[in-house]
């Protein structure tokens, strides 16, 4: 399905042009919004009081990337404390804004902005506001680093490249209701991934399992750990120095059964994996996360392209 959000991250040339790169998204254009003018020229935003902000206008496709994780992605290329200003660019029509057209996205984007903040000691100066007006800029402003390869510029080169890798895993490896898994899921992998129950060690599907290939959230379906990445740790569980991403899983404390321990979950699955602990070689960063086979589903390597993991099998 077919959304807009429009954005203020300072000079629209460089926001454009980052955000017309990240896969799922089908349309920008740069233009003024949320000010108190009719249809402004750049010199009248630039020069005088007119309140208007440069805004990109972005369509994407919300089966392919989120909201959430189209404003990640913004955060990443602002300075979201800063106030009317953004890299050498001073002024009001610099200013960070996010302005919606649908009611139903502002608790998603006030959700997003409450996160965001709990990472700034400083108040996040994130303008959040319905879209009021917008208009169009001059054709010239219109793709200008694509005109203009050498143009100005506040964002990295590093950043755009980034965009064109990013994918919203939450679209693709999508969180089922506890009823879907009940149904399919067996009733170990059931109790540990919804109740964090523990499987008996040495008598699971893969501690002693060593063959090349990935493993994926039995929930989800995200790939979470790599063959290569996993050790022999005499414990009777699955024994990995690492995940593939660290954005994927969550630590949390865990203070059952008497002891402090720090409990693995799947971040988009929200299922419990197991533990990490910090008595894995040293020569892999010392880590070890011990990790319940029922919360795992393998997949060999042989197997992966067939399977939709095709770009996993450079990590090997």
């Amino acid at each position: 399905m077919k959304k807009e959000i429009y954005l203020a991250g300072g000079c629209f040339w460089g926001t454009e042009k980052y955000l017309e790169n990240i896969p799922g998204v089908l349309f920008t254009e740069v233009g003024y919004a949320n000010g108190n003018t009719e249809n402004p020229t750049y010199k009248e935003v630039c020069s005088y009081d007119t309140g208007h902000a440069e805004t990109v206008k972005v369509e994407y496709d919300d089966s392919v990337i989120g909201l959430p994780y189209i404003l990640q992605l913004y955060y990443d290329v602002i300075n979201p404390v800063s106030v009317n200003r953004q890299g050498g660019d001073i002024g009001s029509q610099y200013r960070t804004g996010i302005y919606f057209t649908e009611n139903k996205d502002e608790p998603v984007i006030r959700d997003s902005i409450n996160e965001l903040q709990n990472k700034y000691e400083e108040k996040i100066a994130i303008e959040v506001k319905p879209l009021s007006c917008y208009y169009r800029a001059e054709e010239y402003h219109q793709k200008y680093l694509d005109k203009n390869p050498g143009g100005y510029c506040h964002i990295g080169a590093d950043k755009f490249e980034k965009a064109k890798k990013a994918e919203d895993k939450s679209r693709k490896f999508v969180k089922k209701t506890r009823g879907e898994l009940k149904e399919g899921l067996t009733d170990i992998q059931f109790e540990v991934t919804q109740n964090s129950a523990t499987e008996p060690p040495f008598q699971n599907e893969y501690f002693d399992k060593f063959e090349e290939g990935i493993y994926v959230d039995i929930t989800t379906g995200e790939p979470l750990f790599m063959s290569t990445d996993k050790f022999e740790s005499g414990c009777g569980w699955p024994s990995f120095s690492k995940p593939i991403d660290l954005e994927s899983i969550e630590n949390l404390e865990d203070r059952s059964f008497g002891r402090l321990r720090t409990e693995v979950r799947s971040r988009l699955g929200d299922a419990h994996l197991g533990h990490v602990f910090e008595d894995g070689p040293i020569d892999r960063g010392g880590l070890r996360y011990c990790i319940n086979s029922a919360s795992l589903r393998f997949i060999p390597k042989e197997q992966m392209e067939k399977e939709g993991y095709g770009n996993y099998l450079k990590l090997f």
